[in-house]
This record gives structure tokens, C-alpha cells and sequence, in this order.
């Protein structure tokens, strides 16, 4: 009751106030749509202060030598990149989306808590503010890697680390509050009649994904407050000179690590599954065996997080436990892959911006996988470890991956958030110049981590010239697309060609969800079609 309340008196406050109250009624609200208009807005401006620290890491690496930056401020732009797409730009994005879409796709009045889904988008900026002003503090920003692994992040950190993890407490209450809110919806606010086995698939991935959040959030707070204190007060979790372990910060960083890359995957999972369906003209294939596949995914998450830490010495039964567990998850994201693709095989597709994103998600988010695949092998992984390739691996799972798949939600509900159509034509310019620039970008650098490039390097030896001027030219071309991106949106906004009610042709019912059953009847008398 208390959700149908505060929409009301949300939208009563908007229309008694009128435009003069205009800033108050984006601080105050507590309408579902317009929390995820601003979780989509801050995940836009967080993407490209992410990616122009990006641009500033590739126009280091164009060629050998220090040119541009110093290495301790190119070490800082490594770490706040990871950091700020991480955490400012691929979560919000999702829970923007989530917090449109769901109370819509389960027919909710709104979120079940909307007082606590203002709060928490409002604590986001402002952790964001304080992650991006440690740059300006005396010492710098954070210089050791998104990982932040101790004690060099604690014996050897600038002093503005304790800012930084006061940001990462900041962002991850938001997570927490924000996933309690979607569980609390999905679970208590479902229309009559809509069971869980026929909730739409971007329902059901992020029901799993809010769950993992709840676990894995507090095993980060955990972390950082051991680094706190083995900075301020004297203890000495990660130092081994007190009788601390520098691996057990690894373990529990992975701990949450790992299961954090399924939070920014199965939300995406979700995504195609309703585009795909709809531009095939077909119900998804598989729907049971989705939900079952996703929810492998997640458990199997939390029992790989070692094959991160290959390296460190942990003992061979480890090893091999890590390696065949890694290698298990395949299993459940081949299921999910041959679904997508079984979906599309004799469907009558049409290729409007929306399906283009999702079918580049499918090819190099299997690219992705593949390279995945090979990085779970331990006795390999000691020659790919801490190379170029694994950079390659973890962009081509996240950009076409997580990216990919937040541009074609974007595009393909724009005409229900906005009531216009986008420019189809620009849109396209948009798909494929991402995809140039985005392959142009990260394939080179598989080869070039298999030929030994260390990541998270200024400099490098002169036989890696060549495929890091390619990367950088395509990371150029990737960054500045997304402007345009920016210029479609935004002109979306301001009109256009009026969006039907059901703007995607043939693709009636599936845009929502899996049609239900035929009614029962035993062919004696007619159907309740009712």
C-alpha cells in the first residue's frame, strides 16, 4: 500500500508546484521511472568520465616511451577506470533499467520501498564525487589497480585511499538497498496470475542478480575495513611483517569479485532474451531451462573466485578444484547461448538497432567466453596471467557483454520511455561503429598478451608498437561514438516521429514476456477465453 501512497503523493506534489518545483521533484521523488531516468543519466556521465580516462591510457600506449602522462598518474587512470565504469557505470545502468522495467513487466504500481530507492540513488553521486576528487588529493588517487590488493594498498597507498574506501562503502550500501528493493518487488507485488515460471527473463535474472548482490556486497565492505584498519590502527590483516597475509585479502577480494562479474552479466542475460524473442517473432526457446541455467550461474559463481589467483602458490588440489569448476560454468552459459541461437535459427528476424547490439552480444560475448575458457586452464594461465590477454578477455566479456547489452535495452524501450522513435539510421551508425572500434580495440591485444605484454604498464618494448597503435586507434573510434549515442538520445527526447503503441511490428506479447499456455478445455465444450 505504502508504494501506491507515495506514487500518488509524488505525483501530486508534481502537479500542484508546477515546473517551479521543478529540481525538488527529481530530489524528492519516488516514482520508479523517474529514479531509473537518473540512475541512467549518472551511469552515462560515469561511462564517459571512465572512458576519458581510457582515452588517456591508450593515448599513452599509441607508441613506446613516455609521452603524454606520468606513469604514477597513468597508474592512477588504470585503477579509477576499473573502478568508475565498475561501480558509476555498468551497476547503475542495470538498476536504472531494472527500476523502469520491472514494476512495468510484473504490473506493480511501483517498487515495493520508494523512499529507500530515492536514497538510494542519491548516495551515488556523492560517492562518485569523492571516488573521481581523491585525483586532486595531496599524494594523487588511488595507483594500485582496480583490485586494490594489499599491503600495496595499504603500506604503500597515497593518503587519499581512506576517502577511497569511504566511496566504496558509499556505493556498495546503494547495491545492497537497491537489490532488497527489487527482491521485495518481484517477491510481493506481482500482478494476480503471474506466477515466477512466467515472469520475462530480465525479471527473473535480476531477482538472481540482487540475491548475489546481498551476499557478495558485504564481503567488499569487509575487505576495505580490514584495510582501514591495518592503515589507521595498527593491525595487520595483509601485512605478513605482523603476521598477516597478503593472500587472504586476495581470497576475499575474489570472494566477491568473481560472483560481481555475474552481477554485471546476468541482468544483460535478461535483455536479450527479450529482444531476441522479439525481433525473431518467435518465443523464446527454452524458457524453463533460462531460469535453471541463470540460477546455475550464480551458484557456481561463488566456488571459482581462486582461478583468479593461479599464481600465488595455493596447493595443487586447489588448483585443480578451481580449474574444473571454472570450467563448468561453460556448461550452463553454452545452454543460454544455444537458446539465444536456436531462437533466432528459421525465425522471421528483422535487424532494427536493438537486435544488432543483441546479436554482436551473443558472438563476442562467446569470443569472450572462449578466451575465458582457455584462462581457467591453471597450468596455462601461469603464461596468461597478468598479460595483455586477459584484458582482452574481461573487455570482450564486459563491452559487448554488459555495454552491448544496456545500449540495446536503451534502444529498445526508448519509444516506451519517451513516446518517439530514435533515428533508426543514426542508431545504426552508432552499432557499427561501436563494433569496429570496440573489435579494433581489444582483439590486438590478445596478441600481443600472448607475445608477454604485461598489463597495467606505461611503457613497453617495441615489437608490441604496432598492435597497440591499432587498439589505440580503435579506442579512440569507440569513445568518441558513443557521443553520438548522447546527440540520439537526447534528440529522442526532444520529438520525433510518434512510437506506436506497439513499436516493434510482430512482436506483439513478446515484448513483455513468455505467452502463457493455451486455456484448458477438453474439446466438449468451447474455451474460457476470457
Amino acid at each position: 500500500m505504502t508504494s501506491v501512497t507515495d506514487t500518488a503523493s509524488s505525483l501530486d506534489q508534481e502537479h500542484h508546484h508546477g515546473p517551479a518545483k521543478g529540481l525538488m521533484r527529481w530530489v524528492l521523488t519516488t516514482n520508479h521511472k523517474d529514479i531509473g531516468s537518473m540512475y541512467l543519466w549518472f551511469s552515462f556521465i560515469m561511462f564517459l568520465t571512465g572512458g576519458a580516462m581510457a582515452m588517456i591510457i591508450r593515448a599513452e600506449l599509441f607508441q613506446p616511451g613516455l609521452q603524454i602522462v606520468e606513469p604514477a598518474f597513468f597508474n592512477q587512470m588504470t585503477t579509477m577506470h576499473g573502478l568508475i565504469m565498475v561501480f558509476g557505470a555498468v551497476m547503475p545502468a542495470f538498476v536504472g533499467l531494472a527500476n523502469w522495467m520491472i514494476p512495468m513487466m510484473i504490473g506493480a504500481p511501483d517498487m515495493a520501498m520508494p523512499r529507500m530507492n530515492n536514497w538510494s540513488f542519491w548516495i551515488l553521486p556523492f560517492a562518485a564525487v569523492m571516488l573521481v576528487s581523491t585525483l586532486f588529493m595531496e599524494g594523487g588517487g588511488p595507483n594500485f589497480g582496480w583490485t586494490f590488493y594489499a599491503p600495496l594498498s595499504t603500506d604503500y597507498a597515497p593518503p587519499s585511499t581512506t576517502f577511497f574506501i569511504f566511496a566504496i562503502h558509499m556505493l556498495g550500501i546503494s547495491s545492497i538497498m537497491g537489490a532488497i528493493n527489487i527482491i521485495a518487488t518481484i517477491l510481493n507485488l506481482r500482478a494476480p496470475g503471474m506466477t515466477m515460471m512466467k515472469m520475462p527473463m530480465f525479471v527473473w535474472t535480476w531477482l538472481i542478480t540482487a540475491y548475489l548482490l546481498i551476499a557478495v556486497m558485504p564481503v567488499l565492505a569487509g575487505a576495505v575495513t580490514m584495510m582501514l584498519m591495518d592503515i589507521h590502527f595498527g593491525t595487520s590483516f595483509f601485512n605478513a611483517g605482523g603476521g598477516g597475509d597478503p593472500v587472504l585479502f586476495q581470497h576475499i577480494f575474489w570472494f566477491f569479485g568473481h560472483p560481481e562479474v555475474y552481477i554485471m552479466i546476468l541482468p544483460s542475460f535478461g535483455i536479450v532474451s527479450a529482444i531476441i524473442p522479439a525481433f525473431a517473432r518467435k518465443p523464446l526457446f527454452g524458457y524453463t531451462s533460462m531460469v535453471y541455467a541463470t540460477a546455475s550461474i550464480a551458484f557456481l559463481s561463488f566456488i571459482v573466485w581462486a582461478h583468479h589467483m593461479f599464481t600465488v602458490g595455493i596447493p595443487l588440489i586447489g588448483e585443480l578444484f578451481f580449474m574444473y569448476a571454472t570450467m563448468l560454468i561453460a556448461v550452463p552459459t553454452g545452454v543460454k547461448i544455444f537458446n539465444w541461437v536456436t531462437t533466432m535459427f528459421r525465425g522471421s528476424m528483422t535487424f532494427e538497432t536493438p537486435m544488432l547490439f543483441s546479436t554482436a552480444f551473443v558472438v563476442l560475448f562467446t569470443i569472450g567466453g572462449f578466451s575465458g575458457l582457455m584462462l581457467s586452464i591453471a597450468p596455462a594461465d601461469f603464461q596468461y596471467h597478468d598479460t595483455y590477454f586477459v584484458v582482452a578477455h574481461f573487455h570482450y566479456v564486459l563491452v559487448p557483454g554488459a555495454i552491448f547489452a544496456i545500449y540495446a535495452a536503451c534502444y529498445y524501450w526508448l519509444p516506451k520511455w519517451t513516446g518517439y522513435m530514435y533515428d533508426e539510421t543514426l542508431a545504426k551508425v552508432h552499432f557499427w561503429m561501436s563494433f569496429i572500434g570496440m573489435n579494433l580495440t581489444f582483439f590486438p591485444m590478445h596478441f600481443v598478451g600472448l607475445a608477454g605484454m604485461p598489463r597495467r604498464i606505461p611503457d613497453y618494448a617495441l615489437q608490441f608498437a604496432n598492435f597497440n597503435e591499432m587498439a589505440s586507434i580503435g579506442g579512440f573510434m569507440f569513445g568518441t561514438t558513443q557521443l553520438l549515442f548522447l546527440f540520439i538520445v537526447i534528440k529522442c527526447i526532444r520529438g520525433g516521429a510518434k512510437a506506436e503503441a506497439k513499436p516493434w511490428e510482430g512482436s506483439e506479447g513478446l515484448e513483455w514476456s513468455v505467452p502463457s499456455p493455451a486455456p484448458y478445455h477438453t474439446f466438449t465444450t468451447p474455451p474460457d477465453v476470457k
